[in-house]
C-alpha cells in the first residue's frame, strides 16, 4: 500500500486558563511531487534559467560558474565578464548535493546515482550515463526507497482549522511536529590553469575531487573510488572505511588526499590510484574542517557551526613536509570561518558575519590581513585569476582583489528564496 510523504507543522499560542471556545489551528504541509525515474533522466537537460533559491557547492570551468542548488540542480552562470555574470541555464537534477568537471563531463549525484553530463556547450547539456545505487547513503532523509519514482519537489500547503475546544491550558508556545512516513525514491590549493583539456576549479567545501584518472567522493563515514579514464562513462571501483567518521570535505594535492572530518584532517595517500592508504592525520577538538594543501603547507578552519559544537574559530597553518607527522605551525584567531583559497601569496577565508577575508599568506608563520570585504555571509570562495567567485546566503558575489588593498565586490547575482 502507497502512503505520501510529507511534514505537517502544527504552530500556536496557548494561554493558561479554563477555555471553551473555538481554537484555530494552523497547518503547513509538505507534500512531495514525484516523478517516474526515466522522467527525471528524461529531463536532465539545460532549460531555462532560474531564480537561485538556495546556493551549493560550486565548480568554475573556463567562463561559467556551475552552482549546485541542493537537491534541485545546477544553475549555468556566464562570468566572460565577472562585473556583468548571466545566469543562462539551469539543469534540473532531483537529489544533487555534489559535483565535480572532467574535460567536457559533469559528475553529479542524483540521489543514489552517479550522472555524467556532457557540458561541451553549458547551453545544451545532455546526459552520457547513469551509474545506479552507488551512493547508499543518499536515500532521501532516510526513508526505504520506492524503486519506481523520485521526489523531484516539495510543495508547501498553508491550511487553517477551527476547531471546537474545551479544556485548561498552560502557558508556552508550541510547535509540534508530525511526521509520515512513505516512499522515497531511489534513482538509483587549487589549480589556476582554466582550459578546454579538463582543469576545472571546485570549491573547498567539496566531497567530490578529480586525480590521476580517479575521482575520489567521500561521505560521513567512507571513500569511493571511480575510474575516469573514459571520462563519459566512470566505473565504480571500490569503497574504502574511513574509521574516523564526520568526513566532510576533501582536497586532492598532487598524489595526495586531504580529507577534512570534524576530528581532523587526514592524509591519504594515493600513489596506488585504486587503493588509497592513510599517511598521516593533525587531530583537533571537533569542528568544521575544510582544508586546503600547497608545498609543504596545508591550511585547515575550524569552526563552531552549529552542526559541529566546536570550541574554536581560527585557521591552523601545518608544516605537512612530513606527511606521517603533520606539525601545527600557527594558529589565527578567526570569527566563523569556513570555505578558504589561495592564490600565490593572497589567502582568502570566508569568515562569516565577518565577511570575506584577504590575508598575505607570504610567511606561514606571520599570516597576516591586507583586508576586509563586508556585508555578506560567505560560505565558500574560490580564486580566478583577481576574481574572488564566493558563495553566501544571499547570493553569489563576484570580487576584484586584483589589488588586495583596495579589494571590492563587483557585481552579485541575487537568492530569491520562495
Amino acid at each position: 500500500m502507497k502512503r505520501s510523504l510529507f511534514f505537517l507543522f502544527i504552530m500556536g499560542l496557548l494561554f493558561s486558563a479554563c477555555l471553551k471556545d473555538s481554537v484555530t489551528e494552523h497547518y503547513y504541509f509538505f507534500r512531495p511531487v514525484y516523478h517516474t525515474k526515466d522522467e527525471v533522466r528524461n529531463n536532465i537537460k539545460s532549460g531555462a534559467p532560474v531564480s537561485i533559491q538556495q546556493t551549493g557547492k560550486i565548480v568554475v570551468k573556463d567562463n561559467f560558474v556551475f552552482l549546485n542548488e541542493i537537491d534541485r540542480g545546477i544553475h549555468v552562470i556566464n562570468i566572460a565578464d565577472p562585473a556583468k555574470p548571466v545566469n543562462i541555464a539551469f539543469i534540473e537534477i532531483p537529489g544533487c548535493v555534489d559535483i565535480a568537471i572532467n574535460g567536457v563531463n559533469l559528475y553529479a549525484d542524483c540521489y543514489t546515482d552517479l550522472v555524467t553530463l556532457d557540458i561541451s556547450n553549458p547551453a545544451m547539456v545532455s546526459v552520457k550515463q547513469f551509474l545506479p545505487g552507488v551512493f547508499p547513503q543518499r536515500y532521501y532523509y532516510g526513508f526505504t526507497a520506492d524503486t519506481t519514482k523520485v521526489i523531484t519537489e516539495w510543495v508547501m500547503v498553508d491550511t487553517v482549522i477551527d476547531k471546537k475546544f474545551e479544556g485548561t491550558f498552560a502557558a508556552s508556545g508550541l510547535l509540534t511536529t508530525a511526521f509520515l512516513s512513505g516512499p522515497v525514491a531511489n534513482i538509483g590549493a587549487q589549480s589556476f590553469a582554466v582550459s578546454s583539456s579538463g582543469i576545472a576549479i571546485a570549491g573547498s567545501l567539496t566531497r567530490f575531487a578529480l586525480q590521476n584518472n580517479r575521482m575520489y567522493t567521500v561521505s560521513n563515514s567512507d571513500l569511493k573510488v571511480f575510474n575516469v579514464t573514459a571520462p563519459a562513462s566512470p566505473s565504480f571501483v571500490s569503497t574504502i572505511a574511513l574509521t574516523q567518521g564526520n568526513i566532510e570535505t576533501i582536497f586532492p594535492y598532487k598524489d595526495k588526499l586531504f580529507i577534512g572530518g570534524q576530528t581532523g584532517m587526514f592524509i591519504y595517500s594515493a600513489s596506488n590510484p585504486d587503493n588509497p592508504q592513510k599517511e598521516g592525520q593533525f587531530i583537533h577538538a571537533r569542528n568544521c574542517d575544510p582544508v586546503i594543501a600547497e608545498d609543504k603547507y596545508a591550511y585547515v578552519t575550524l569552526s563552531t557551526g552549529s552542526s559541529c559544537r566546536g570550541i574554536n574559530n581560527q585557521l591552523d597553518v601545518i608544516d605537512i613536509t612530513n606527511l606521517n607527522n603533520p606539525v601545527l605551525i600557527k594558529s589565527y584567531n578567526l570569527t566563523s570561518p569556513r570555505g578558504l583559497s589561495k592564490d600565490g601569496n593572497v589567502l582568502l577565508i570566508c569568515d562569516g558575519k565577518d565577511g570575506l577575508k584577504i590575508f598575505n599568506a607570504a610567511n606561514p608563520s606571520q599570516v597576516s590581513l591586507i583586508k576586509q570585504v563586508t556585508g555578506f555571509e560567505p560560505s565558500d570562495v574560490i580564486c580566478l585569476q583577481g576574481t574572488a567567485i564566493t558563495v553566501a546566503k544571499d547570493g553569489l558575489y563576484f570580487i576584484d582583489y586584483s589589488n588586495p588593498n583596495n579589494a571590492s565586490v563587483i557585481s552579485k547575482i541575487q537568492i530569491n528564496k520562495n
